[in-house]
């Protein structure tokens, strides 16, 4: 049977970008809120400028790169900066190298990071490419946010033995809100996950809705990786491609990105274009196994495994490769309100609902993280926006998106790329961590107090 799907009215929409109780608003479907793009407006376009231009310090910027060259003598593997403001590139600084280590043993002649190097986004991968996905599907009259999940996964529904229960009623927003009720990480790829358990896609498509919840949707917001396979999927079914097909050819052609992508090794690109990550596959330095676990430094495969293993590579949380420079153009579109050059993808008003805080955690937008309270200066240091939105990514990316400053920062390292402390007191904190440019907060300082 052919599915409809709820337009979203702009009545509605103001009423949800205004509602404090937004999660459960009732939005009905007379009037498309999608734009007439047969006339194209032309929207701003980057293009290189000196930090003065702008009204930023190049002293200041120096004080930046001192700070994360001096961490790469120090140990730091590497590091690409970008900075955008009032619509000008302003930096964009590679820093380090791409690849220092061939298993656990240092390269006499490490691979040099340069500013075209792509890197693995990690959990950018849900802003950059479902984000992008359904406010433009959104935009376009095709989702319903206040819809039941049920409505665009029919698979999706309490069963009897379900401890706890929710799934019938959960609506599209509760999963952008991350408060579905999901645990943050079933690890679908480890036979540990039981009936669960999943290295195949169409697979493990099929066991993601039966994952049990841990709390009543809609309650708290739990950061949770399930929330965005599901929503990955829920792009797949409206528009019956596969993730990386619909955002490849739908939003990152269209803006001229080619280095923005899934599975790029698959793709006509070599391992040395990228920056590596973990050092001995998925193992930690040995101390994790399970089924075809990988054993070889990582160099253009996506780390996370729930990507790699379960989900073939292509999934909502995790897999999007990209370069500063295409994320430039990206960062742009919503800093220009929803378009680059004679492109649209979606419209101001759809970025307001996107950005809008969670009614239970201010921390929290659909999906982007915004600088709510002080709780999130580790990331956006002190100097942001209230309003403030970006992501970060395991594996060492970070976004910071001003609209209030007209300032788009962009942090990629390849932190992960180094050994573990202690791999067998705590597996997942790699000396990489340790850094204060890993740790993206002094660095995100750095360039706001730029800003003069």
């Amino acid at each position: 049977m052919k599915k409809t799907y709820a337009v979203l009215s702009l009545a509605g929409l103001l009423a949800l970008a205004s509602s404090p109780l937004s999660a459960s608003a009732n939005i009905h479907s007379e009037t498309s809120v999608h734009q007439d793009i047969s006339h194209p407006i032309n929207h701003s376009v980057l293009k290189k400028a000196k930090p003065e231009e702008v009204g930023m310090s190049s002293a200041k910027l120096r004080e930046v790169d001192a700070m994360i060259e001096q961490e790469i003598k120090s140990g730091f593997p590497g590091a690409v900066l970008l900075v955008v403001k009032n619509g000008k590139v302003v930096k964009n600084t590679a820093y380090g190298y791409a690849k220092k280590y061939n298993g656990s043993t240092l390269l006499k002649h490490p691979e040099k990071m340069k500013e075209d190097t792509m890197f693995d986004l990690a959990s950018n991968t849900k802003m950059y490419a479902v984000n992008f996905a359904l406010q433009k599907l959104v935009s376009e009259g095709k989702l319903n946010l206040n819809e039941k999940v049920q409505t665009y996964l029919s698979d999706f529904k309490d069963q009897p033995e379900d401890v706890i229960k929710g799934k019938n009623q959960m609506k599209v927003i509760d999963l952008l809100h991350h408060s579905g009720g999901f645990p943050p990480d079933p690890q679908y790829f480890h036979p540990k996950a039981s009936a669960l358990y999943s290295q195949d896609r169409a697979k493990t498509i099929n066991l993601i809705s039966k994952t049990p919840l841990q709390y009543e949707p809609g309650t708290k917001n739990v950061y949770s990786d399930v929330d965005y396979m599901l929503l990955g999927i829920i792009v797949e079914r409206i528009t019956n491609q596969r993730l990386d097909y619909y955002v490849e050819n739908e939003i990152y052609r269209p803006l001229g990105l080619k280095h923005t992508l899934f599975n790029p090794l698959q793709k006509g690109f070599k391992s040395k274009n990228f920056a590596a990550t973990e050092l001995q596959g998925n193992t930690r330095d040995g101390v994790i196994s399970f089924p075809n676990v990988r054993t070889y430094t990582l160099q253009g495969e996506v780390h996370d495994e729930k990507a790699y293993y379960s989900m073939g590579g292509i999934s909502g949380h995790a897999g999007l490769f990209s370069t500063t420079n295409d994320l430039a153009v990206l960062l742009q579109v919503m800093l220009n309100g929803g378009g680059y050059g004679r492109q649209r993808l979606f419209d101001e008003k759809i970025i307001q609902v996107f950005t809008e805080p969670s009614p239970m955690n201010s921390t929290y937008a659909l999906g982007w993280r915004r600088n709510g309270d002080e709780s999130m200066e580790w990331m956006f240091g002190p100097h942001a926006s209230r309003d403030a939105i970006g992501h970060t990514g395991w594996v060492g990316t970070v976004t910071i998106i001003d609209r209030e400053k007209d300032l788009g920062i962009v942090l990629l390292t390849n932190k992960k790329h180094s050994p573990l402390v202690n791999p067998s007191e705590n597996p997942n904190r790699f000396e990489g961590d340790v850094f204060e440019t890993g740790q993206y907060g002094s660095v995100i300082t750095g360039v706001y107090e730029a800003i003069k």
